[in-house]
């Protein structure tokens, strides 16, 4: 295994920033010509009126000051992802006034997202998330594309595959399957603080220790037609499933020896085969927020390394995106809802 090393770190804009009180939820694309795109929502809080999609620039190395790309005021936006495909950039976004009634809207840019198309429904009369919720959407090697995603309702999280075999003009669901169990009590000695502070969508400690399962995959294709998911999950580990048929059924879903708090995770793979996998390794149901850590894999994730610890400070670390650049991995993390933190591990 690779000795990975931190080399850089440092946030994409001022911590001290006025634009918006809280950002979080990232996504991140590399361009052709080497200009490096963000997106994300921020707002005054989770699922308030004035919840937006904003977008941040890096061209040589210099990050400039984000703007306001999507926005319907009185209708929160959640949770964006961006798509490279040849030199159109594709966002997905989702509306919706809670997390259990949000819907998918896409548009493009032909220009490196300095303009975009006006926002249609993902799929025309469907008002559930559709295609990806979270995290990136694979270009499989038959060309489809293989959206990671999940629905929740009083007490379910189920998370699935939306299939595209057109260029993302029609989707199908199939599902990753999982036995529910009723949810466990939430000990609130050792919960996120933002739980406690009202940072989330829903704040009820009973509502929310009733909700049990998995959501937001993050998907890769170890060899042709094999596609593995990870997955965050109120049980204390990361779960994973596997497909053998580009995504179209799948294992039930088990879990890996990755701790996980019921918090966004993201995986990507290497140019040599590497699995990253960023993550806070804390075994509580919305369990607190620190430390952030990344791992890696050499064997498709039957086992992994030891934890390089990015962050482990008090605070909230979480929601990263990963990507595989050359023999590096790139990663961005929401710091206290202040800022993105950009990382390189080399």
């Amino acid at each position: 295994m690779k000795n990975w090393k931190l080399t850089q770190q440092h946030p994409i804009f001022d911590r001290n920033q006025t634009w918006f009180h809280d950002c979080h939820a990232n996504t991140q694309v590399l361009l052709p010509s080497g200009t490096r795109l963000a997106v994300f929502w921020a707002g005054t809080s989770e699922g308030t009126p004035d919840q937006a999609i904003w977008l941040s620039r890096c061209k040589n190395g210099i990050w400039y000051n984000p703007v306001r790309i999507k926005a319907i005021y009185q209708l929160p936006h959640w949770n964006p992802v961006l798509m490279l495909v040849g030199k159109r950039v594709y966002l997905f976004y989702k509306i919706g006034l809670t997390v259990q009634t949000w819907y998918t809207m896409v548009s493009y840019s032909d220009d490196e997202g300095l303009t975009w198309s006006e926002s249609q429904e993902a799929v025309p009369g469907d008002y559930t998330p559709r295609a990806s919720v979270r995290n990136k959407i694979l270009q499989a090697s038959n060309g489809w594309w293989i959206a990671p995603t999940s629905s929740e309702n009083g007490t379910a999280m189920d998370s699935y595959a939306d299939i595209s075999r057109d260029g993302g003009k029609t989707w199908e669901i199939h599902s990753i399957p999982m036995r529910h169990i009723p949810g466990a009590p939430l000990q609130p000695e050792k919960l996120w603080e933002g739980l406690k502070k009202g940072s989330l969508w829903e704040n009820d400690l009973e509502i929310v220790g009733a909700w049990d399962g998995t959501i937001q995959p993050s998907m890769w294709e170890s060899k042709p037609g094999h596609i593995h998911a990870l997955m965050r999950s109120t049980r204390g580990w990361i779960y994973r499933s596997d497909s053998n048929d580009f995504g179209l059924t799948w294992s039930e879903a088990y879990p890996t020896v990755l701790p996980n708090n019921c918090c966004g995770i993201d995986a990507a793979l290497g140019e040599d085969g590497t699995l990253a996998v960023v993550y806070n390794p804390v075994g509580e149901n919305w369990g607190r927020r620190t430390p952030l850590a990344i791992s890696f894999s050499d064997n498709n994730g039957e086992s992994f390394s030891r934890q390089l610890i990015l962050e482990k400070d008090e605070g909230e670390y979480s929601y990263p995106s990963i990507v595989a650049e050359g023999s590096q991995f790139h990663i961005l993390y929401t710091w206290n809802r202040r800022t993105f933190i950009e990382c390189i591990v080399e």
